[in-house]
């Protein structure tokens, strides 16, 4: 029997319908990426960055526009700050006992020192934190009782950023600013380049200096699998609380060996745990540190307290605005702050292609298997 010849006027009405298909996919993604949006602190704050609530993850779950009247236990803030060593917030979970996989996409600001409109870090969380200021950016390294803020205490975490596979952000919606970069402490600036790995008890938040030129790479979001170590490599320890100056890291992935420039290209989640890396990541030099007591640093945050139960912090007062429901369930991802462990990268131009090949797949099937 002699093949079926598909007419010129049915295959452009089936590649019509490919077009249309990898259309619709298109919409899961914003009209402008969290990471190319600007805005000025205070005043050109909005109530919500993320303002598309038809996409698949639904809308934005918190606000950007936080004061005094948003600040304490049952905040939804979510724009977050990196100063200094007394001066800082962590993204973790609006809901006690959560994993941060689970609720990456609706985690909230939790700051060291009142002022934010956001929740605070309870007192006695913080066991040990490494503050470091380098020509290309500032992080903060430490040990944390993870329960003080909501996060499940055998969850290994993730990785947060401004990127996310559907480039809205996890949180959606996130903003980040500093007062690092300049001389007056009092003028804020958007940090679009970051990452915040929490989890085991472990946390590192590094924001990229957006005027010099390899912020992208020293902030660097596709090794969400293999945590601070190789991200953010440090010195912090246990028990000490030092801010000091440093050189810049190595680009996160990227190492020498015999003279020869490597990067490293983290596995896909479905080729099983990473169990090795194949190079131990350079922790840079630092200098000037001056060490601090906690009770110095962190005395506006109150008598320690032990975490609730179930992880629930007991610190802060105040009641948040309302928002709406989530619409959506958050993309997962993971790799802990202090060590490699199972995740998602999710990938956005893997998702592209894949609709895309599936959309032809359709289309072949139908053209010559009719």
């Amino acid at each position: 029997m002699a093949p079926v010849v598909p007419s010129l006027a049915r295959v452009a009405v089936l590649l019509s319908a490919v077009a249309l298909s990898v259309n619709a996919q298109k919409s899961t993604f914003p009209a402008t990426p969290l990471a190319s949006k600007r805005f000025s602190y205070p005043t050109g704050i909005p109530y919500q960055v993320d303002t598309e609530p038809e996409l698949a993850r639904g809308r934005q779950t918190g606000y950007n526009m936080c004061n005094s009247t948003t600040e304490g236990a049952q905040s939804l803030c979510q724009t977050s700050f990196l100063n200094a060593l007394d001066d800082f917030c962590l993204w973790a979970p609006p809901q006690p006992n959560s994993l941060i996989a689970d609720t990456e996409g609706e985690a909230v600001a939790w700051c060291s020192k009142p002022g934010r409109g956001t929740r605070l870090i309870p007192a006695g969380a913080l066991k040990g934190v490494q503050f470091t200021k380098t020509p290309d950016y500032v992080q903060v390294v430490g040990f944390i009782d993870q329960t003080f803020i909501n996060i499940a205490g055998d969850d290994f975490g993730g990785e947060m950023d401004p990127h996310g596979a559907d480039l809205r952000g996890n949180p959606l919606g996130s903003l980040v600013f500093s007062n690092a970069f300049g001389t007056d402490k009092n003028s804020f600036t958007q940090m679009v380049e970051w990452h915040n790995f929490m989890g085991g008890n472990q946390f590192c938040f590094k924001v990229c200096d957006p005027a010099r030129p390899n912020a992208a790479k020293f902030c660097e979001h596709i090794y969400d699998r293999i945590g601070c170590a190789y991200n953010a490599p440090n010195a912090a320890k246990n028990g000490t609380f030092e801010s000091c100056l440093g050189e810049s890291q190595d680009f996160p992935g990227v190492y020498t060996e015999n003279g020869q420039v490597m990067t490293y290209k983290q596995p896909a989640e479905s080729l099983g745990a990473i169990t090795t890396v194949p190079y131990q990541a350079k922790v840079p030099a630092s200098s000037s540190c001056s060490v601090f007591t906690s009770a110095a640093l962190f005395a506006a945050l109150g008598t320690p307290t032990a975490a609730a139960p179930g992880g629930a912090s007991t610190t802060g007062s105040g009641t948040a605005k309302p928002t709406g429901s989530t619409g959506g369930t958050p993309s997962r991802s993971a790799g802990s702050a202090g060590a490699s462990t199972t995740g998602s990268s999710g990938g956005v131009e893997t998702f592209r292609v894949s609709v895309v090949a599936s959309a032809l797949g359709v289309v072949f099937a139908a053209v010559f298997l009719s």
